[in-house]
């Protein structure tokens, strides 16, 4: 359960760092309204990770039979997915710093803690990526250990911890610190710390299929 825990951090962690469209405009939103109202905006983004989260490891759990004869082929694949994910968020990141591009955020803020939970969720649920993300990696640890259903529910309440005490870090600096994070330099080593993060996942896996 432990393991579980620590896993499901790290995958939140993985996809909540990144400051990009939706985690500039919670900034945004918060800066220009209320603590209340960001502090929701961001809760609104770790309910679209966790439902992710636990798509994939329901998905992952009904697979899992099928996949136990492949598990050493798959647990690579896995890990060579969360690679060229680690790789295209670090790489995309360091492009838009050197061509000097910041996404605007979105154009008017929510008006309601209530809308903004649920506008903000209905944009982080609109990025494909995150599925791709959770399914490779959930997939990758139902080959390797084949969890338990308490180590799963353990894993997806991990992600939605770690991706709220980040999203609130988000409004928090909204509220506190502007546009901080939100410019070149602050995407750039959020992204990276985020690529990191999803390569060291992929490590994980790939020693695992040693």
């Amino acid at each position: 359960m432990t393991a579980a825990l620590v896993a499901g951090l790290l995958a939140g962690y993985g996809v909540a760092l990144p400051v990009g469209a939706v985690g500039a405009y919670l900034v945004a939103l918060t800066a220009r309204t209320s603590l209340r109202t960001g502090a929701w905006a961001a809760l609104g983004v770790a309910t679209a990770d966790l439902v992710y989260a636990l798509v994939a490891v329901c998905g992952g759990a009904a697979l899992a039979p099928a996949l136990r004869p492949v598990t050493q082929p798959l647990r690579l694949g896995s890990a060579l997915v969360l690679i060229a994910l680690a790789a295209y968020v670090a790489t995309t990141a360091v492009r838009r710093y050197r061509a000097g591009r910041d996404d605007d955020a979105a154009d008017k803020p929510a008006t309601s803690a209530g809308r903004a939970y649920l506008g903000m969720w209905g944009m982080t649920m609109m990025n494909p990526l995150t599925i791709v993300y959770f399914t490779a990696l959930v997939l990758g640890r139902q080959a390797a250990t084949a969890p338990k259903g308490a180590d799963q529910a353990v894993f997806v309440a991990a992600v939605f911890v770690a991706s709220a005490s980040w999203q609130l870090v988000l409004a928090g600096s909204g509220a506190v610190l502007g546009r901080l994070l939100t410019g070149s330099r602050g995407r750039l080593a959020t992204a990276l710390a985020s690529g990191t993060l999803i390569a060291v996942l992929a490590l994980r896996l790939l020693i695992a299929a040693v």
